[in-house]
């Protein structure tokens, strides 16, 4: 306990409760500090719930070869206020799950090398355009048919334009990773998938603003080349120098990176932009140092201690009284998806001239909803591009195609968690 403010030299009254005792020399009022006492502790608490029944539908969910996003989403759903109501208030945990969101963008900015963007754009561009194209096609009529607006029905169509990176990395044995060309093609086109859906978010706050004026949009149009600028200069001139003389020292090179995302994405927001946008140039900007890969697995715990936070939060946020009026064009969304995503990416992994039978099983790993549909569905309810039975048609039919599609991949393919012996490959 930290007492705030000077020590009264009277001495004090005695407390009405042993609980108070001790804070009764404070300046500050008792009952104030008794209730910033009663906030850490339920924040504690909180946490506590968080992590602990994580860990076990964590372990239930592998059991059941099931993404571990589910269960955090369903751990949300069972604990929040729709729920058991062991946590009801989930403002707070939102403000620190969307560090994750930062750290994510960050993470994925490391991981695209300019010549490796060339390569990509070479081998699966025209693969991703045209998949992303067709999908979102089959969203935007599978929302049009449910009854949804236009422009809600545009974005339930951009959220089916993405395959889940995790499952379909995840669920990639090592071998085929690394050094079959199954893997190549899976990488590629998840990797250009992830850089157009970071596009869509770094979009998605401009088309919610109410009213653009000409000022605001010169300002923003400067204020993008601004910040890339820095970045790379700050990135040459300074960080570079100072990586190389004390690359020996992980505790402080850790520290630098940390700062240097959060930094840049400040930077982003006082001009204009958001948060995510400042992260994103933040590690495009190092990517093409010789520590990323370093920086990239030293910050993965972050990342994912926060993206727990973020999820849960999102399921913690889910009404379940709007259930009733989005399961049925929930349940329409993802059978189209997850019927039809596999056959889209056959036809054009066969017309680019590779195997009918690897081509199928590609397309059998990329036949879901993505994560990055999930910040989606967020961020377009926070801009209010979409109501809130749109945002949770989104969040439903990304849950049921990650079910889906981890228990038929498991079934059917290799993976590191198959049910027979015979599929499973580390």
């Amino acid at each position: 306990h930290i007492c705030v403010g000077r020590r009264s030299k009277r001495r004090p009254r005695r407390a009405r409760s042993s609980r108070l005792r001790w804070y009764s020399g404070c300046h500050l009022p008792t009952h104030r500090v008794y209730l910033w006492h009663m906030q850490s502790e339920a924040i504690v608490f909180s946490i506590f719930l968080i992590f602990t029944g994580a860990a076990l539908l964590a372990t239930l969910a592998l059991y059941a070869r099931q993404s571990l996003l589910v269960a955090y989403i369903l751990l949300g759903a069972l604990f929040g206020p729709w729920g058991l109501q062991l946590v009801t208030d989930v403002s707070l945990l939102a403000d620190m799950a969307h560090i994750g969101i930062i750290f994510l963008l960050f993470l994925l900015g490391l991981h695209l090398h300019p010549q490796k963007l060339l390569h990509m754009f070479g081998e699966a561009a025209l693969v991703t355009a045209a998949s992303s194209l067709a999908c979102a096609a089959l969203g935007f009529g599978a929302a049009w048919l449910s009854g949804f607006s236009l422009g809600e029905s545009l974005i339930v169509g951009v959220a089916a334009m993405f395959s889940s990176t995790i499952i379909g990395l995840k669920l990639l044995p090592t071998t085929v990773l690394h050094h079959q060309r199954m893997g190549e093609v899976v990488i590629s086109i998840l990797l250009l998938q992830d850089l157009i859906a970071i596009v869509v978010l770094l979009l998605l706050p401009a088309l919610g603003a109410a009213e653009v004026s000409a000022g605001d949009a010169l300002r923003l149009a400067l204020s993008l080349p601004a910040v890339i600028g820095f970045a790379f200069l700050a990135e040459r001139y300074v960080l570079r120098r100072l990586f190389a003389r004390f690359d020996r020292i992980r505790e402080y090179l850790f520290l630098v990176t940390i700062g240097w995302c959060l930094g840049v994405a400040e930077l982003a927001r006082v001009l204009g932009l958001s948060y995510e946008t400042g992260a994103f140039i933040a590690g495009v900007a190092i990517a093409a140092g010789p520590i990323a890969l370093f920086i990239a697995e030293s910050l993965r715990p972050l990342r994912d201690f926060f993206l727990v936070l973020f999820f849960f939060s999102l399921g913690a946020g889910f009404k379940l009284p709007v259930l009733p009026q989005v399961i049925l064009p929930a349940l329409l969304l993802s059978a189209m998806v997850f019927l039809a995503k596999p056959f889209i990416f056959r036809a054009l992994l066969v017309w680019r001239g590779e195997p009918p039978a690897s081509a199928w099983e590609i397309g059998v790993r990329l036949g879901q909803f993505s994560e990055f549909s999930l910040l989606i569905a967020f961020l377009a309810a926070q801009s209010g591009l979409i109501g809130e039975p749109a945002s949770y048609l989104i969040q439903l039919a990304t849950l049921f195609t990650f079910m889906a599609s981890s228990y038929y991949i498991v079934l059917r393919f290799p993976t590191p968690i198959a049910v027979s012996d015979r599929l499973r490959q580390d």
